[in-house]
């Protein structure tokens, strides 16, 4: 008859692992709100503006088109980190490696088409 021992064994490595990441981010934050100076008065409630005193509402409504253009762009800027290693790593990996940055690129190519086509790019 086999043990279940080891079985057992991996689900106490997991559950210690799980209760840890949940109990370490408690018990700091915890701890910090215990330990931090607490003292809030008018002045630190206000909203700051560069040492001045504010002068009209901090919402402002901004034109979507620069939120999407600030995500095309880091979409853009990571995923040329994923061709860094590729291009390092170029020799040893051969011509299959090739045919899939080809089509990576063209993947991006084909975003950066239907972006600039729905008129996304345009600053004004």
């Amino acid at each position: 008859m086999e043990s279940l021992y080891p079985y057992w064994n991996n689900y106490l490595i997991v559950t210690a692992f799980l209760l840890l990441g949940l109990l370490l981010p408690a018990i700091a934050l915890t701890i910090g709100r215990l330990l931090r100076p607490h003292a809030p008065t008018q002045a630190k409630m206000t909203t700051y503006e560069s040492g001045i005193e504010p002068f009209h509402d901090s919402r402002i409504q901004f034109n979507v088109r620069y939120y999407i253009f600030a995500l095309l762009f880091v979409i853009f800027d990571v995923e040329t980190v994923f061709m860094y290693p590729w291009a390092v790593a170029y020799e040893k990996l051969g011509l299959f490696a090739l045919i899939e940055m080809l089509i990576f690129v063209v993947m991006l190519l084909i975003g950066l088409l239907y972006a600039w086509k729905k008129g996304v790019l345009k600053w004004t």
